[in-house]
This record gives C-alpha cells, structure tokens and sequence, in this order.
C-alpha cells in the first residue's frame, strides 16, 4: 500500500465516516474508495444483455422505449 498526501474536505470526510461507520480518516477513505469499486462492478452487470435477456437489450432504441 502506498502513501498518498492530500487536501481532504473535512466536512465531508466527516458526512462519508457516519455513512459508513467509521472512526479514521484512513478507514473512511479506504471504505469509500472499496464502497465505488464494488459499486462500479454492480452496475456494470446491468450493461450485459447476456444476463438480462435477448440481444434487442443492446439496441440503445429498445431500451430507451423500455424507459418510457
């Protein structure tokens, strides 16, 4: 792991920390950082037709009608 030095907003340092339960600045970080990743990886499933359903789910035109 390395060592980063930066200006962090404390306020929302302190907002991030009640959000997610904890108590350092280095866990609070470490936390949200972990939190966007994963959350990154769920929501790339959503981008896979395969999973959801036949190929027209790739169509950008099927699925913008889907949102209507």
């Amino acid at each position: 792991m390395g060592r980063t030095t930066i200006d962090i907003d404390d306020d929302q340092l302190a907002a991030a920390a009640r959000e997610l339960g904890t108590t350092s600045k280095v866990d609070t970080v470490n936390a949200a950082l972990a939190y966007v990743a994963a959350r990154r990886r769920r929501t790339e499933v959503f981008d896979d037709p395969a999973i959801w359903g036949g190929p027209d789910l790739a169509d950008p035109d099927v699925r913008a009608q889907a949102r209507r």
